[in-house]
């Protein structure tokens, strides 16, 4: 599991699209009380931040439509409380430009 903290543009197809799942993953986690990956590094450090998770949905649906992707699974925007900043990281946004720069993947970091 991956969100990254980067802004989207930099990403290639498939880690923006692979995120936008994530994303809806989590969200589903948080949100329902699923209990797959609910103890994940990734989804608790999203506990508190579903606002921040939100927005971070929002600008990766803003990057899909000006890729021409179709959008069609919005998230329920009243359930988006808590903070709206992600600062708990597993890596710095830095060391995930570094991590993404190793992939042999299109990503424009």
């Amino acid at each position: 599991m991956r969100v990254w903290d980067i802004p989207p543009k930099y990403l290639c197809r498939e880690h923006l699209l692979g995120e936008h799942r994530e994303v809806h993953a989590i969200w589903a986690i948080l949100t329902e009380h699923k209990k797959g990956y609910s103890r994940h590094p990734e989804t608790l450090r999203w506990r508190g931040k579903l606002r921040a998770l939100y927005l971070r949905h929002e600008i990766l649906v803003k990057e899909m439509t000006r890729r021409d992707y179709r959008h069609n699974s919005p998230l329920k925007k009243r359930l988006a409380k808590g903070r709206a900043v992600q600062t708990d990281y597993l890596h710095t946004p830095r060391e995930q430009k570094e991590i993404l720069r190793k992939k042999p993947c299109g990503c424009f970091v």
